[in-house]
């Protein structure tokens, strides 16, 4: 029962705040100076046309009143229809959301497996040579624009070196992609035997993944490295040596007591390269749902931008929701009781 009332006031929890994204968004959106009403008439549209759009889109009515309309509709699962592509806003999500999360997946999977041990390690050798050069890496990565990253990569392994395929997408252009079963090019691929289609979809995965890992990394090594230390610092751990534990035997303590708060950080960065991630997405032509919202922001698609900001918001309370229960199980808390 204590796990039911864990998980029925995180429901609590994240209405009200679901609530409050869509209300911000909605506002912001309206006060930001795009008018879609010209970009959908053009240019020349009379004045009764403009009217005609603008009643059609219900722009012409209060504030209040557009946004109880949108409210009620975002309740019964209709985000509204993009301006753009005359579509579903729901629908292009779905169809985009795999797309990200296949490179958010391999991503900051692949700077976690890196940055947390890396991080460690430097950490159980302060000032050493190791950390040193750990640190200046961990800044490096911090320092290095994303989107200038991006074009470096593709500017030196695939002009210069010709190591990697062009930025193109998530397939060369040339095959054709395999049956969609999950629809991520690369698992559907291995699915389904065609080796081809696998190969180039892993192949155009690498500089995208490589780019996604090492400005995920950054933050992870100096994370990782400050809780290991303060962790190293502590009673407990400064108890163990006085004990005379084997050095074995205390490492595993140092990685117990700073599992939570190392997982918690990457939960956090998770959620905070969504946004970055859609840098990725636009200098690659990844065509996922990063490079949907920001395209959809640049056109001044609110209908668009708004599903896209509330999706996000909803995988970030979801994320932090799996590493609660994640770190429930690890260390369960009174609160949960």
């Amino acid at each position: 029962m204590s796990f039911q009332r864990f998980l029925l006031r995180r429901a609590f929890t994240v209405l009200p705040l679901l609530i409050g994204v869509v209300f911000i968004t909605f506002m912001l959106v309206r006060i930001g100076g795009l008018d879609p009403v010209g970009r959908l008439a053009g240019p020349t549209a009379t004045q009764a046309e403009f009217d005609s759009i603008r009643e059609n889109l219900g722009l012409d009515q209060p504030l209040w009143q557009q946004f109880g309309i949108y409210l009620g509709n975002v309740i019964q699962g209709d985000l509204g229809e993009s301006w753009l592509s005359n579509r579903p806003v729901l629908t292009d999500i779905k169809e985009r959301a795999i797309i990200s999360l296949e490179l958010l997946f391999w991503g900051v999977g692949i700077g976690a497996l890196v940055g947390v041990p890396v991080g460690l390690r430097a950490a159980f050798r302060p000032n050493g040579k190791f950390d040193q050069v750990t640190r200046v890496l961990s800044l490096l990565g911090f320092s290095i624009p994303t989107y200038w990253l991006a074009l470096v990569m593709i500017f030196v392994f695939f002009y210069l070196l010709g190591w990697a395929p062009p930025a193109i997408g998530r397939m060369s252009l040339l095959i054709s992609p395999p049956d969609q079963i999950t629809g991520s090019y690369l698992i559907d691929g291995l699915l389904t035997a065609n080796w081809e289609a696998a190969w180039s979809s892993a192949s155009q995965l690498v500089l995208p993944v490589i780019c996604l890992a090492v400005v995920s990394a950054a933050p992870i090594i100096k994370q990782t490295r400050a809780i290991a230390i303060e962790v190293l610092a502590s009673d407990t751990v400064r108890y163990a040596h006085a004990c005379g534990l084997p050095e074995k035997n205390v490492r595993k303590l140092v990685l117990r007591n700073s599992a939570v708060p190392v997982l918690t950080f990457v939960g956090t960065e998770v959620t905070g390269l969504v946004g970055t991630m859609s840098l990725i997405e636009y200098v690659f032509a990844w065509g996922g749902l990063g490079q949907y919202g920001l395209n959809a922001i640049i056109s001044g698609d609110f209908t668009a931008v708004q599903g896209y900001v509330l999706v996000l918001a909803l995988f970030s309370v979801l994320v932090f929701v799996v590493i609660d229960i994640v770190v429930h199980l690890i260390e369960p808390r009174s609160e949960l009781n």
